[in-house]
């Protein structure tokens, strides 16, 4: 067992340990063990980021013998930092539900860290069998997390989540199962060895099904339009520790999914459908921004922002370029920090007036004055200003979708706006202006428990967008290696055809 096999495993041991200690005791033991996790998964940044186009803390062993299914894991500079962003989020989630979460609490930090277990899986997992496994455990705790402690309307958001995603996946495990029967393994390296050698020959209409029924189970996660309408339920009715990692790890699933899977193994397809992936990443940039502006209700304000800020994210990985592919990638970054820090902050305020109706705040910034600052930069890192997070990786795509084609920029380009447009005009109307009796009454500023928990995020914030470099070699390194094998693929196609 390596560093990563314990990353990965800790997290589940902590969920059993927690059903076993006595419910008094369970805040502080999901804090420590959250904590000893995140510190532990430090330890892969030096070697990943030593040779970050190879896998580091790879372990291939057999699992079960027929069909041939192997504990297949490691890791590349794809998905280090979605690693380390789960590790880092689940105690800060562990904090901001310190004292929202009063009843079931030993089971609430217990579905936490099994969420986390399910989560770093899903991005270490190299044989797709196991990778289905793990996609499919984080879909349980999650159910929970909002089914049982959700708000009012939960159980109608519950079932519609799960429908959707095992919709997909349902999709995704035939896909899989088509390949077993091809290339006689699950492994995810071998498959796609296999693929780009000629040994698995899939015809034209074979290599688009197979490419769709991935794309669509990922599709759904991300979620790109017009799949989303999920979404803003989950997060309406989650609790904020719910949204945060529905946000800022699960959200990047789909996203992951569709760079480490779909591009390398359908690049044929990948490429032939991508001017209508790109329409549907754009009208979601658009539809996202401009549904998110008419929102009365803070949390949905900030779903319906997701759904058009990763539309960047699907652009960026169609548009099949290096620097595409890079602001795709750190984009699911910045908005798991800065998206998971405004659902932080939007659940903070619940807190103390429990209302998400914007016209229930006004001239918080009176009553809370540093809340309103960590607000204030958190909503510039969201619309992408100069010098924050999001810039970057907005900045990236936008470059590739110009390279690619320039209309897609150009369209993109006003997502960026709207999202200026919605996010400032929510802010000028919950912190700005004359306090009401009730707000001056009931909302005090943020404590220190608070300020611990969001702090890392808002340092996060700036240092991703003024010292990128370190956070963007890697990933770099990562995908130039999954379009050389992409391209690889479709040249060798073009050859056999001729």
């Amino acid at each position: 067992m390596n560093l990563l096999d314990l990353v990965i495993f800790l997290p589940a041991v902590a969920f059993l340990l927690l059903l076993l200690i006595p419910a008094a005791s369970s805040r502080q033991a999901a804090l420590a063990l959250s904590i000893v996790i995140f510190l532990a998964s430090l330890g892969l940044i030096g070697p990943v980021t030593a040779n970050p186009a190879a896998y580091s803390f790879e372990n291939n062993i057999p699992w079960i013998e027929t069909p041939n299914i192997r504990y297949h894991t490691g890791i590349d500079g794809l998905s280090l930092w979605l690693i380390i962003l789960s590790t880092l989020l689940t105690p800060l989630c562990v904090l901001i539900s310190w004292n929202y979460i009063s009843h079931r609490v030993k089971e609430f930090y217990a579905f936490l860290l099994l969420l986390e277990f399910g989560v770093v899986g899903v991005f270490a997992a190299l044989d797709l069998f196991l990778f289905y496994v793990f996609w499919e455990v984080t879909l349980v705790p999650m159910y929970f997390l909002i089914g049982i402690w959700g708000h009012d309307r939960r159980i109608y958001a519950t079932v519609k989540f799960f429908l959707y995603t095992m919709a997909g996946s349902v999709l995704m495990l035939a896909a899989i199962l088509y390949l077993y029967t091809q290339g006689g393994t699950f492994d995810y390296t071998v498959l796609t060895k296999l693929l780009q050698e000629g040994r698995i020959n899939l015809s034209h209409n074979a290599e688009i099904y197979l490419f769709l029924a991935f794309f669509i189970a990922f599709a759904i996660k991300v979620p790109l339009w017009p799949l989303h309408t999920w979404l803003p339920d989950a997060h309406v009715e989650a609790p904020t520790a719910g949204s945060v990692m529905l946000a800022s790890v699960m959200l990047k699933m789909g996203c992951y999914g569709i760079v480490r899977f779909c591009l390398p193994m359908f690049p044929g397809a990948a490429r032939e459908l991508a001017p209508w992936i790109a329409g549907f990443a754009l009208v979601g940039i658009s539809v996202g921004a401009l549904v998110a502006m008419v929102q009365p209700n803070m949390k949905k304000l900030v779903a319906y922002s997701s759904v058009s800020h990763l539309g960047f994210v699907v652009l960026g990985t169609f548009a099949f370029n290096q620097q595409g592919l890079d602001g795709a990638v750190y984009q699911m970054l910045n908005h798991g920090v800065s998206t998971g820090a405004l659902f932080m902050l939007v659940g903070f305020l619940y807190e103390r007036q429990h209302s998400l109706e914007i016209k229930a705040y006004g001239g918080v910034a009176t009553v809370a004055p540093k809340l309103a600052v960590i607000f204030m930069i958190t909503t510039l890192a969201s619309i992408g200003l100069p010098l924050l997070n999001n810039f970057v990786g907005e900045f990236l795509v936008l470059q590739g979708a110009a390279i690619a084609n320039f209309r897609w920029a150009v369209f993109a380009a006003l997502g960026v706006i709207f999202s200026a447009c919605y996010m400032l005009w929510m802010y000028q109307r919950t912190f700005l202006g004359k306090t009401p009796h009730d707000v001056e009454h009931h909302v005090t500023d943020i404590n220190t428990r608070e300020l611990v928990a969001v702090a890392p995020l808002v340092i996060l914030m700036v240092w991703m967008g003024t010292a990128a470099g370190g956070f963007l070699n890697p990933i770099s390194a990562a995908n130039a290696k999954i379009l050389e094998q992409s391209k690889a693929r479709v040249e060798m196609r073009a050859a056999n055809a001729r």
